[in-house]
């Protein structure tokens, strides 16, 4: 069960990143064709890594989870690559938000049983 779960974060944090990965890609290629084909691309990747996090999580764990991967990994991006402002309020909330799925993850509230 366990090593299910772990799985099952490893598919939402990797959604995650490929939609975060989707939008950066949209901001840091001029060619039209490599940003639309990196974003259709990274796109797709993202919704089958959701798919496989959803078999071992419960959905609330796995979107959480995507959100919040996507969330921090956007914003540093923003930061370390294009020189945007991350203000405090934006550590506090990214702070509070992987408290959340911190949580979430250790909530018993919904195990999902494995089906395969």
């Amino acid at each position: 069960m366990e090593h299910t779960n772990r799985r099952g974060y490893a598919w939402a944090v990797s959604a995650g990143l490929n939609a975060a990965l989707a939008a950066i890609s949209a901001k840091f290629f001029s060619s039209l064709l490599i940003k639309y084909a990196l974003v259709v691309l990274l796109n797709v990747t993202m919704w089958g890594c959701y798919i496989n996090s959803l078999k071992a999580l419960s959905s609330l764990q796995a979107t959480v989870t995507n959100f919040a991967t996507n969330f921090l990994t956007s914003g540093l991006a923003g930061f370390f690559l294009f020189d945007e402002a991350l203000p405090f309020k934006w550590f506090a909330g990214a702070f509070l938000i992987v408290v959340g799925v911190l949580i979430l993850s250790k909530s018993s509230i919904e195990r999902k049983e494995r089906v395969d």
